[in-house]
């Protein structure tokens, strides 16, 4: 598995933090029809449980939206994704079929809370540091185009960043010929839920993505 590193403007925001990893190999598909009727099937539960305001409280989007105004970011403006996509349900806008990996990663995180980097493994350039991105960073979020991530916590490789909360890259993101998959589980709340998250990751990557050779980890404020 690739290896994660945490700098200590990370650690200081948010010392509880805790990963967790998933690397396999899978099979993606455009579309598995049973995995899309689980997704609309958690979108009514979420729909009927929560208010619009009460998502930002759910724990896991709640520890997110602090560590984004612990260094200086605002999340109503730049909201990580979990909320972003609750958001979406609870408002009964569209929420757009992607493929199955990404589809697979949206349930998860509407069921959990977290906000979660997916990737195309075979893409990253060496091992990861988790930092806090710059004025001078260069990002290209998946849909969005360039990205302002100066505060936001960044996943960066040898060649600049692949993931932030708000939005993953283009460079590294998961397509249709995706067959090595690494997802992060960003626990911003602590480990809370994160191995209930993993367990449910693990079973569903099984059943809709064949996935072989699951190697699964968690780091909490790892050394550089």
């Amino acid at each position: 598995m690739i290896s994660i590193f945490i700098d200590n403007a990370i650690k200081a925001a948010c010392p509880q933090l805790t990963l967790g990893l998933i690397s396999c190999k899978v099979h993606n598909t455009s579309m598995n029809e049973s995995l899309w009727d689980a997704f609309l099937a958690a979108q009514q539960s979420l729909q009927s449980r929560y208010s619009l305001e009460q998502i930002k409280q759910m724990a896991a989007i709640e520890a997110t939206r602090n560590v984004y105004k612990r260094l200086g970011k605002d999340p109503n403006r730049y909201r990580p994704s979990a909320e972003a996509l609750c958001r979406r349900i609870i408002r009964h806008l569209p929420i757009y079929q992607i493929n199955t990996l990404v589809d697979l990663i949206n349930l998860v995180s509407i069921q959990t809370g977290f906000s979660i980097g997916g990737f195309d493994a075979d893409k990253i350039k060496g091992d990861l540091l988790l930092t806090v991105g710059t004025a001078e960073d260069s990002f290209e979020g998946i849909g969005r185009g360039l990205l302002n991530i100066e505060g936001l916590p960044v996943y960066k490789d040898a060649m600049g960043g692949i993931g932030t909360p708000t939005s993953d890259h283009e460079r590294t993101k998961i397509t249709l010929d995706t067959s090595h998959l690494l997802m992060i589980i960003n626990g911003y709340s602590g480990n809370e839920g994160i191995q209930e998250a993993l367990t449910l990751t693990v079973h569903l990557l099984h059943q809709y993505a064949l996935a072989e050779e699951i190697v699964i980890n968690t780091i909490t404020n790892a050394p550089i």
